[in-house]
Parts: C-alpha cells; sequence; structure tokens
C-alpha cells in the first residue's frame, strides 16, 4: 500500500462516529448490516449516517450492496489487512517482542479468507 491510500483510510478513522460504524461492521463480518440498522445500533441520524458512510466507502474501507430495499455495508477486509500491513512494515526494526504479537493479529486477519471477505469483494 502507498502512503495516500493509507492516509485517506486513517483520516476516514480519524472520526469517533466513523470509527464506530467500522468496528460495527468488522464485527458484523461478511454478511454486513443494513444502514437502517447501523443508524438504530449507533444511534445515528440518517443524514449524519449518509456523509459518515459515504466518506468510508471512499476511503475504500467499506463495501454496499443492495438487498431489495435495503443497502447492506460491509467492511472491506482486504482493505483493512492491507492498512494493518502498511502501519507495520517497518515495525520497530524487526524487534520481535513488539512486532510478534502485532505481527499474529495480522496473520489472523489474512488466514480468515473468504469467510471474512465482504460479498462481491472477489476475495
Amino acid at each position: 500500500m502507498e502512503s495516500k491510500p493509507a492516509v485517506n483510510m486513517l483520516s476516514a478513522l480519524g472520526h469517533e462516529g466513523r470509527l464506530a460504524i467500522f468496528r460495527l461492521l468488522v464485527k458484523a463480518g461478511p454478511d454486513g448490516i443494513a444502514a437502517g440498522d447501523i443508524a438504530r445500533t449507533l444511534d445515528v441520524l440518517p443524514n449524519s449516517l449518509s456523509a459518515n458512510l459515504n466518506v468510508l466507502s471512499h476511503a475504500g474501507l467499506i463495501v454496499s450492496r443492495r438487498e431489495g430495499r435495503s443497502i447492506i455495508y460491509s467492511a472491506d477486509y482486504d482493505a483493512m489487512s492491507g492498512l494493518l500491513g502498511f502501519l507495520m512494515e517497518d515495525c520497530c526494526n524487526g524487534a520481535p517482542e513488539i512486532c510478534a504479537p502485532l505481527g499474529s493479529i495480522l496473520a489472523r486477519v489474512k488466514d480468515c479468507g473468504p469467510a471474512c471477505a465482504p460479498v462481491g469483494s472477489g476475495g
């Protein structure tokens, strides 16, 4: 990952409301959550939710799909994994006491495979 996409992702997550939405979608898994359910769960006004989902989507952190009359949002696990990898790329000059726990977390995300890939991501 290059710096510009990483900065866009970090900027998108640097807002309390967007971070809460992203964490909720990560917890929801590949099935995702309908926009209305996100609004109710986080007690967010629809117009604020829409703006925040738009920022997260443009940053490449979430994907959406239509199911009937609902729009379902999911975390993009490949993007999340890429961002985590970028942040850890030069971790403490390879100091194992610092990098090992972080590396194992990243490995779990990557090993999750298709079970964690959002529907329609091809992953």
